[in-house]
């Protein structure tokens, strides 16, 4: 099916996410371009054979650029003159936010602030923003709905995210520029981030180290597989926004299937056919006790649905881990 928009600029293209959803746009005839700055937050040869795997779907055009640099970032627009921003560039992570709140505005925050600026200013059809289910923050109200209005980010990086969805609000009802935000929910799968719970629990369980457990193992993520989630990012390129209110939506991609983290240490020691060395450790600050998507409205309006079980998305990861270049594993 032939895309809606057929000029992307997409941010952070060169990470996890971002690598999955440039190959789906390549396979959909995409004229691409990356915007990436390879930051060290985690190596930069990882991204840049993430990016090595992208050329093997199709050409794009790739721009290693901080999109907090307002100039760059101006150049590579006027240069690529995209019809819709896909932007899931951003500082990742809620325990480094903690430590380097400053940071994490200027990414996540400033820079969201330049691309829309940029956006209204060259006529942008669609702009699709990157959220989190982090922004949920410590509510007691579950499975989680878009419409809940009692946010409670408990972390600088859920409040940033939360702060561009609200910026991309008021570009959408000032400037009318059509703005749909993504809140993810514990994506997973190849390419996936070596800090994230199931990279890393798979890498030190294959190495024979202690696996680290915080708590009691009773909080429970929404695991969503990286496909079910570049699926619904290429239906919010494709949505229009209801007449009558600013063109502005948020949407829920989850996979609406808690799992408490001692069952996922569990399923990996089946899947790896390793046994996990827990290290109990205590809770950590920003941690919440609960995810879990409400997709009923995704469903609805973009047609979202799930369809990779954890079992099955975590076989796919451990292959793809022990096939990896070691470069990518540790």
């Amino acid at each position: 099916m032939a895309l809606k928009f057929h000029r992307i600029l997409l941010t952070g293209g060169a990470g996890f996410i971002g690598s999955h959803t440039a190959e789906a746009l390549l396979r959909r005839g995409a004229d691409l371009t990356i915007v990436d700055n390879l930051d060290e937050f985690y190596s930069s040869a990882w991204k840049r054979a993430n990016l090595k795997d992208v050329q093997q779907t199709g050409r794009f055009a790739f721009e290693q650029v901080d999109i907090a640099d307002d100039d760059a970032l101006r150049d590579v627009i006027v240069r690529s003159k995209p019809e819709a921003i896909i932007h899931l560039a951003a500082r990742a992570g809620v325990r480094p936010s903690i430590e380097q709140p400053r940071l994490y505005e200027r990414v996540n925050v400033a820079a969201t602030v330049n691309l829309l600026e940029l956006a209204r200013e060259f006529h942008v059809k669609q702009f699709v923003f990157g959220s989190s289910s982090s922004v949920y923050g410590a509510t007691s109200r579950a499975p989680f709905c878009e419409d809940h209005v009692e946010m409670k980010p408990i972390s600088p990086y859920a409040a940033t995210k939360l702060a561009g969805e609200m910026l991309g609000y008021t570009y959408a009802h000032l400037y009318s520029l059509p703005v749909i935000c993504l809140r993810f929910f514990t994506v997973y799968g190849p390419r996936q981030r070596p800090d994230l719970a199931i990279h890393k629990f798979t890498a030190l369980m294959e190495a024979g180290k202690p696996v680290p457990v915080f708590g009691d193992g009773s909080t429970g993520r929404d695991y969503t597989f990286v496909d079910d989630i570049v699926s619904g990012v290429l239906a919010a390129l494709e949505y229009t926004p209801p007449a009558g209110n600013a063109p502005f939506d948020v949407f829920n991609l989850g996979n609406s299937h808690p799992v408490k983290l001692n069952e996922l240490v569990e399923l990996l020691e089946r899947t790896t056919g390793k046994k996990a060395i827990r290290d109990q450790k205590p809770l950590q600050p920003g941690d919440v006790p609960l995810t879990w998507a409400d997709v009923s409205k995704s469903a609805r309006l973009l047609g979202y649905k799930p369809a990779t079980p954890l079992e099955d998305g975590l076989k796919k990861f451990v292959a793809w881990y022990r096939a990896a270049d070691p470069s990518r594993r540790a």
